[in-house]
């Protein structure tokens, strides 16, 4: 069995790729997970956030962004102190004011699914890529939501960040055409590949 090579050597990183990585997200919790860790990774490797996942469940209350919007002062301080997660105070404190600005982005498009699935129209772009080289860090699409969720006051949301989260939530399938997952999570997406 073929996958991308980024997700060989470790057990975490297969299990991530095998069963996560690009499957279409619809769930606003999930992606306001994805949304923490991406950012928690900025500057680290994906692993390191991976093996501090469940810490990172529990520090943010399961994910759920109405209770972390609520965090205050005191909250961070605490997380600051929790040696299972990445104490890194702008990476904390942007988790909290994202999950004030997921809230208003809720408020405004009903869910932040759809909002981000907007920049798409709902149907997720399929590349074919046939080595790591041709993955590109970010792209015109990463750029203009990237610009987009800052304008509305996120956080740790550079292009980069942001390209990541579309690939984790299945709005972008990078899954490498030689990848047992490129044709399935093509087929999750609604269609064949082309």
């Amino acid at each position: 069995m073929q996958r991308c090579p980024w997700a060989e050597g470790n057990d975490l990183m297969r299990r991530y790729h095998d069963t996560e990585w690009g499957v279409p997200v619809h769930e606003d919790t999930r992606h306001f997970e994805f949304l923490v860790l991406e950012s928690a990774q900025a500057g680290l490797s994906w692993l390191t956030v991976l093996k501090r996942r469940e810490a990172y469940r529990k520090a943010f209350a399961g994910f759920d962004f109405t209770v972390v919007a609520g965090y205050d002062a005191q909250k961070i301080e605490e997380l600051l102190q929790d040696a299972g997660i990445i104490r890194n105070r702008r990476k904390i404190e942007a988790a909290v004011n994202n999950a004030r600005r997921f809230l208003e982005i809720r408020k405004g498009f009903g869910s932040f699914d759809s909002y981000i699935w907007g920049f798409v129209d709902g149907r997720p772009l399929v590349n074919r890529c046939r080595r790591l080289a041709d993955i590109p860090p970010h792209t015109e699409l990463s750029d203009r939501v990237a610009k987009d969720l800052k304008g509305r006051g996120f956080q740790f949301v550079g292009s980069t960040i942001t390209y990541s989260h579309l690939q984790a939530v299945g709005i972008v399938n990078d899954h490498l055409l030689s990848c047992f997952r490129y044709e399935e999570i093509t087929r999750l997406a609604g269609g064949a590949p082309p």
